[in-house]
């Protein structure tokens, strides 16, 4: 398609009802996908919940303690396999949901700039992936082994400190942390978006490295428990991204200004 007729696509100006009916078959779509995700883990929900709490299984078994966590409420345990189920769906259908949106904002776009969003349309869900398998090898068995750390044994007359982690605490915390880490491993991406459409480059991101220090330890303190070990885990690669960012966007022209 020629630049002549790509600009004469992009003035066939749709009604607000076509757009909003488009919108709605996208998001269809999408729900449709998720649901029938969900009903499958949902099946498997209890394998997954203990694939999700396998490196707390190891970090006690390495503190040679008896592993196991309890429930106080009788749809404790029902619901936490809910979570999981609808955990998994969202991670299952996110590339289907990106996919959904680009098919919605393309036609708007010229042919070049469909060609430059593109890659970074597929390489997120990967990166979302990475996110959230760093902080699951990685980040989780380090931040278990910290917190476990504080039990204390019975000694001198004094009551013990013992773990007794409850399910559905346990689950809400890992996905937090999930969720938190492959939510900051797009970093790239939107930054490479926000110089492709010219609002930034790499002289203003070489510039701006030392509030992006501190930017990035406030979100961890923000995103993360409160202990060092994974506040420190997730900042750190917050700033790696963000050099590579300064690599990747360093060959292109500045549009800034």
């Amino acid at each position: 398609m020629t630049k002549k007729h790509d600009h004469e696509a992009r003035q066939i100006h749709q009604p607000l009802t076509g757009h909003v009916r488009e919108l709605k078959v996208r998001l269809v779509r999408g729900l449709v996908v998720f649901v029938a995700c969900f009903a499958v883990c949902f099946v498997y929900a209890d394998a997954l919940y203990q694939f999700l709490a396998a490196p707390l299984d190891d970090a006690l078994s390495r503190a040679d303690i008896k592993p196991g966590m309890i429930f106080t409420a009788l749809p404790e345990v029902f619901l936490t396999h809910v979570k999981s189920a609808f955990f998994a769906a969202l991670i299952l259908s996110f590339p289907v949901w990106m996919n959904q949106l680009w098919l919605f904002i393309a036609p708007g776009l010229y042919q070049r700039e469909r060609k430059a969003f593109l890659p970074f349309l597929w390489l997120t869900p990967f990166l979302f992936l990475g996110g959230v398998m760093f902080a699951y090898t990685v980040v989780l068995p380090l931040a278990w082994a910290f917190f476990i750390d504080f039990q204390s044994p019975v000694s001198d007359g004094t009551l013990p400190i013992r773990l007794e982690a409850k399910v559905n605490e346990y689950l809400s915390l890992t996905m937090t942390l999930l969720f938190a880490f492959g939510c900051a491993f797009l970093l790239p991406v939107l930054l490479a978006l926000c110089a492709r459409a010219g609002f930034i480059d790499a002289a203003w991101l070489r510039q701006k490295r030392r509030y992006a220090i501190i930017v990035a330890f406030i979100a961890a303190a923000v995103l993360t428990p409160p202990d060092i070990i994974s506040q420190i885990l997730l900042a750190i690669p917050l700033l790696v991204l963000y050099e590579i960012s300064i690599l990747i966007i360093s060959p292109w022209r500045s549009r800034r200004g």
